[in-house]
């Protein structure tokens, strides 16, 4: 049997994006059985102070600040419970807050930290089995920290959800956006406990060289060894690109995309300059991402 989805990760940002985000990871949770631990981070208030005040160019922290500061994080973070209640109550989730023999069906706990969120959000998921966080804003820098943070830093996969909630019965039909990298090989190896409950798997290429247009049907190949019905499908780029032309065929043909974190340039834009970035930014469908 292919490894199960167990744990997964959460966080709580108390943006209305998180409705979406506790979504779907309540529907992977159903899907597997498996335990949400859902995490808020609070802002070190001090920490942040003495930062902006550095910023102005130094000297006394202006009076009031870190009680303003308390203010607002004492907000964000009801606002943020407040959420995640909401969606306790709407999804009927068993809240737990002792997960020591695991539990026969889904259940959620809360869990709040106080310091850097891309940080903590790391350390949690090095020990979850998946991490469901929102692509935020293309102006949001702390969500892009976040998505940076887990796929660099926690050796797990990161899925990230469509702007919509995604109903769970649509991963019944996979597309693996396949091309010949180390990150494409362990995005597909992390994907195996939702390839092995998909009804429909395609192996997606696109611009592919001349001496590797095997490579997909070896893939093909190789999920035919673990029991996986799946077909290989050649793209052809069209006039807005190679992220375009895979988004819109694997939209046609899938309710989750699995993709690997590759690209050019340095780290860190590397993972999310070029493809990944275009697909990040416009998949209509939820990505399983890894690196």
């Amino acid at each position: 049997m292919p490894p199960m989805i167990k744990t997964i990760l959460v966080p709580a940002t108390g943006y209305e994006t998180d409705v979406a985000t506790f979504s779907t990871a309540a529907q992977i949770a159903r899907m597997f059985a498996a335990h949400l631990d859902v995490l808020h981070v609070r802002l070190d208030t001090i920490e942040a102070a003495v930062a902006m005040t550095a910023d102005g160019g130094g000297g006394a922290l202006a009076p009031g600040l870190i009680e303003q500061l308390e203010q607002e994080v004492h907000a964000g973070e009801a606002r943020a419970h407040q959420l995640f209640a909401d969606f306790c109550s709407r999804e009927s989730l068993e809240v737990v807050t002792d997960t020591a023999g695991g539990t026969a069906r889904a259940s959620v706990q809360w869990h709040v930290e106080t310091g850097q969120e891309a940080r903590w959000v790391a350390a949690y998921g090095m020990t979850a089995d998946l991490t469901v966080v929102s692509r935020g804003a293309s102006v949001d820098s702390t969500a892009r920290s976040i998505l940076e943070a887990v796929l660099l830093e926690t050796g797990r996969p990161l899925l990230v959800p469509s702007a919509s909630a995604q109903v769970a019965a649509a991963f019944d039909r996979i597309a693996i956006a396949w091309k010949p990298t180390p990150q494409a090989a362990r995005a597909v190896a992390l994907a195996l406990p939702f390839l092995a409950r998909a009804k429909e798997i395609v192996v997606m290429t696109v611009e592919e060289e001349e001496g590797r247009r095997d490579c997909a049907d070896r893939l093909v190949q190789n999920l035919a060894w673990h029991g996986f019905t799946a077909a290989a499908e050649r793209l052809t780029p069209g006039p807005r690109g190679a992220a375009e032309t895979l988004l819109a065929a694997a939209r046609a043909k899938a309710g989750l995309l699995v993709l690997g974190g590759y690209g050019h340039g340095r780290l860190r834009e590397w993972v999310f300059g070029g493809f990944t970035q275009r697909v990040l930014a416009d998949s209509p469908l939820p990505v399983l991402i890894a690196h």
